[in-house]
This record gives C-alpha cells, structure tokens and sequence, in this order.
C-alpha cells in the first residue's frame, strides 16, 4: 500500500491491518539467546545506521530470539533487562508484528504471545516499506506501571526507556547484519485500536527491522 493511500486512509480513520499470512501460533517459544559473540562495541556503533529498504525474508528463530533479548530481555537473576527504565518500572512492552499476526515479547519466558490474529505491519507506519518488511516492533508504554511519577512526566520517562530499548536494537542490526529504522510517524489510533489498548496504554514508537535489500 503506498504512502498516499496510508495517509488518506489514515485521516479518515480507515486504514486497518491486513489478513495474516501463514499459521499464527497462540505462543512461539524462543530458542536461547546466544549471548557470546559480535561485534565489539565501537565497530557495532560504527556500523549503526538507519535503513528504509529490506528484504522480505523472514528471519531465523534464533536469530529474532537474539534480537529481541538484546532488545529488552532479562539479564540478571533479579529481572534486570537489557535497557534500562526508571525505577525499574519496566513500563514498556515490545510488541511484535509478524506477517502471521502480532506478539507480545514476554521477556521473562523469553517467548511471543499472540494477540492479534492480523497482520500488524501495514499500519505500524505510514512508509511503503513496512508491509514488506518481514518485522516492525512496537514499543508500548503501560502507565500502570509508572504511578510514582507525576502524570506530566510519564511519557517522557517512558520515551526514555522505549529510545534506550530501540538503540539495543539498532547495536545488535549493526553487529548481525539487519538493517532497521526507528519510526514515530505512525497511525498511533489505528495501532491501538488493533491491539485493544486500555487508556492507560500509549503507542509511541514503531522500528522496522530486517535484512538489507539486495
């Protein structure tokens, strides 16, 4: 779908995900994550950059299992992640869109749960590119989570935490060779209405990832 028709669709609060492709599964347990090897650091910062045009190649279960614990996985016996949020309040979920319907990573099981029985990509994003590219994270923030701050400052802590998460993503693309981009112009409304977000839950950025075009 192009850029034009996302947006006249959009505006008049028309534009809607796509049919799934392939079998979703209620739940997709992930491998372990390998956690040795890479990049060293400064070459992976050297490598990072933005891309707008993918393969639609689907990626390997290992190698989405190692993305999404570089992501935001657990790691410390204490429930540590890999990003790091104020107050440890965790406050943001990492949403999944797959060509066979849309996941919530469960960092603790280290596993993607179904929620939506539809293909997600299409409205994570107004460019042509992410109906095609085979994975778009949605990062969500649950102000449940974030009582103790005062209301005016929730977003902010929360697009902290979601920008810290989207960077892990952005190292790990650089050392495994994918190709990513972060997104915050999106159909926010479409998206949350998809997923059935409460008024507590926020939609606040999309990133696209996959391998290069070739």
């Amino acid at each position: 779908m192009s850029t034009l028709t996302k947006l006249v669709l959009g505006m008049m609060g028309q534009l809607r995900p796509g049919p799934v492709r392939g079998k979703s599964a209620e739940s997709i347990a992930l491998p372990p994550p390998e956690k040795a090897g890479g990049l060293p650091i400064m070459e992976a910062l050297l490598k990072r950059c933005s891309a707008r045009e993918f393969a639609s190649d689907v990626l390997p279960l290992q190698l989405l299992s190692d993305l999404l614990w570089a992501a935001y996985g657990v790691n410390r016996p204490d429930g540590g992640r890999t990003a790091p949020s104020a107050l440890n309040a965790q406050e943001i979920d990492v949403y999944v869109a797959l060509p066979e319907g849309a996941y919530l990573y469960d960092a603790h099981r280290h596993a993607l749960d179904l929620i939506v029985n539809q293909d997600l990509r299409r409205i994570t994003g107004y460019q042509d590119f992410v109906d095609e590219a085979p994975l778009d994270l949605v990062y969500i923030a649950d102000y449940r989570r974030v009582a103790m701050v005062p209301v005016t400052q929730r977003e902010s802590y929360a697009s902290a935490a979601a920008g810290a998460i989207a960077q892990n993503v952005y190292l790990f693309s650089a050392s495994a060779g994918l190709s990513t981009v972060i997104r915050a112009w999106i159909d926010r409304a479409a998206i949350a209405d998809a997923l059935e977000l409460s008024h507590d839950q926020q939609v606040l950025l999309s990133q696209t990832v996959g391998f290069p075009k070739r």
